[in-house]
């Protein structure tokens, strides 16, 4: 009885990892050191390979012929459910960690409260993915950290990074209709109880190097999860499916 529910949620989960994991991996040959780029490698591929988990159970239950790979590469804009936050440029490495950051918070809080879903096949994807997440979360608060309480340089690109991200954290503190029905199931992650483990994370950390904690996210036109995105989900998508796309037969 929740199909219907549950499909679009499974999109939130696969497409929010799969346009983050997109967005580090295109840090490939421009990160600041050779550690950092594989780092970022390293976490870009575990999150495309979190998106396939999601994906491949949302194609289960659309039931259309469609596949992950499809899903993956062969929407349009308007049918990608990912979070507006994750579709952002990278900008430079404090708008980079920054952004990893806000996302990693909200994406450990969802993993661990779904790793104790209902669905089994939910709570299986989650316990597994919430491993990897646990090392992305410490490696990019620790990031937070070094750049917010660093050099004077370093702490400027800060101070700019939260405030040009934030107005996207709306969507991490706040969730659908259809979420909360999800919740009261026991199948999806409460979107108030998210929401305020974020905040928790988020001040929590902010606290530690003097950062400012920017008042509320507001509400605004836009919205990842009814298909609204901004201008970059376009951009970004042009070049990431364009082989699938050209080539839609070919094999390996």
């Amino acid at each position: 009885m929740h199909k219907q529910a549950l499909i679009p949620y499974l999109l939130l989960l696969g497409d929010s990892a799969l346009i983050q994991g997109q967005r580090l991996c295109e840090w490939c040959g421009h990160a600041p050191a050779l550690e950092e780029e594989l780092a970022l490698m390293n976490v870009g591929l575990d999150l495309v390979g979190q998106a396939r988990n999601w994906l491949e159970y949302a194609a289960e239950l659309l039931d259309d012929g469609r596949d992950a790979d499809a899903l993956a590469f062969r929407r349009d804009e308007r049918a990608y459910r990912n979070l507006l936050l994750v579709e952002q440029p990278n900008g430079d490495f404090a708008v980079t960690m920054a952004k990893q950051f806000f996302y990693d918070a909200w994406h450990h809080a969802v993993l661990q409260r779904l790793a104790d879903s209902s669905d089994e096949r939910i709570a299986g994807i989650a316990a597994k993915a919430l491993k990897e997440v646990t090392y992305h979360l410490r490696r990019s608060a620790e990031w937070v950290q070094r750049l917010g309480g660093g050099t004077d340089e370093s702490r400027r690109r800060m101070l700019e990074a939260i405030p040009a991200l934030w107005r996207f954290t709306v969507e991490l503190v706040a969730g659908s209709d259809s979420e909360v029905a999800l919740a009261e199931a026991g199948i999806a992650a409460d979107p108030a109880q998210v929401g305020a483990a974020w905040l928790q994370q988020v001040s929590t950390l902010f606290a530690t190097v003097d950062l400012p904690l920017p008042k509320a996210a507001s509400h605004f036109y836009l919205s990842g999860r009814q298909g609204l995105h901004t201008e970059h989900l376009g951009l970004l998508l042009a070049e990431m499916q364009f082989l699938p796309r050209a080539y839609p037969d070919a094999t390996w």
